[in-house]
């Protein structure tokens, strides 16, 4: 939920505000919490109160109406809406030089995509998790941050205008695989298509497109390799969030 007034928002869920404060208590404009969960957080309290923050003990009722859910599980912390900034050719070069994992996320359907999404890349260390500026509906929200479980703390944002002219320059230093249920390759031989990329663990990026349409032709074009997930037949693809993780951790084992 964003405040349009203050232009902050809620991030609520007991993990998503556990590493908030963990990692970037800093952030944090306003706090509110249901008495029992005082404990768990008595040190930020502690913090934002010598910062002149308030912070504030309250019942259900007081934090629905903060996060406009009833899925805070006791506490909602009011942060600045996050500003996600343009991904740059020090960010390319820093992931292709380091042979970090991204993900390049292209109309993955909603907030709650992304918050699974998320969840996995911060499990399995990507660095870069990018948006396009075309997806209205997976956006940085009040859902999202508590789906992804605390992860949004431990990745980094980017954001693109034209996924399909980064990656025909972005090929020529990263790694480009694209998931398609249709592809010849399965997610088994990521192995061996790494392995024809050169010696060393090459930057990646990971493209996921929407879970009805997938990817677009324009984005396939300029992808590496296109890799599916065999299944039995049965359903013709998974989840993308499901999708991604069983990616993230094949990448992770390379």
């Amino acid at each position: 939920m964003r405040n349009k007034l203050t232009n902050e928002l809620a991030v609520c869920g007991l993990n998503a505000v556990k590493a908030l404060g963990e990692t970037h208590p800093e952030r944090i404009n306003r706090f509110f919490l249901r008495e029992d969960r005082l404990p768990l957080f008595t040190k930020l309290c502690k913090n934002l109160a010598e910062w002149k923050r308030p912070y504030k003990i309250c019942d259900d009722e007081e934090l629905e109406r903060v996060c406009k859910s009833n899925r805070h599980q006791g506490v909602a912390a009011m942060i600045d809406e996050p500003l996600v900034e343009g991904l740059s050719q020090e960010d390319l070069d820093t992931w292709a030089r380091e042979g970090k994992t991204g993900l390049l996320l292209s109309a993955v359907g909603n907030d709650h995509n992304l918050g699974a999404i998320v969840r996995s890349a911060a499990f399995f260390d990507v660095s870069y998790v990018v948006l396009s500026d075309a997806d209205e509906a997976a956006q940085l929200t009040t859902s999202a941050y508590r789906v992804a479980e605390g992860g949004m703390e431990h990745v980094e944002f980017r954001k693109l205008k034209n996924t399909p002219g980064f990656l025909k320059s972005a090929a020529k230093s990263l790694l480009i695989i694209g998931a398609d249920h249709r592809a010849r390759l399965r997610i088994r031989d990521l192995k061996a298509v790494v392995g024809e990329h050169g010696v060393g663990r090459p930057g990646i990026a990971l493209v996921m497109g929407n879970e009805e349409t997938g990817l677009s032709p324009e984005i396939k074009e300029h992808c590496t390799s296109l890799v599916r997930i065999p299944g039995s037949g049965v359903m013709e693809s998974l989840n993308v969030a499901q999708a991604a993780t069983l990616f993230l951790h094949e990448i992770y084992e390379l």
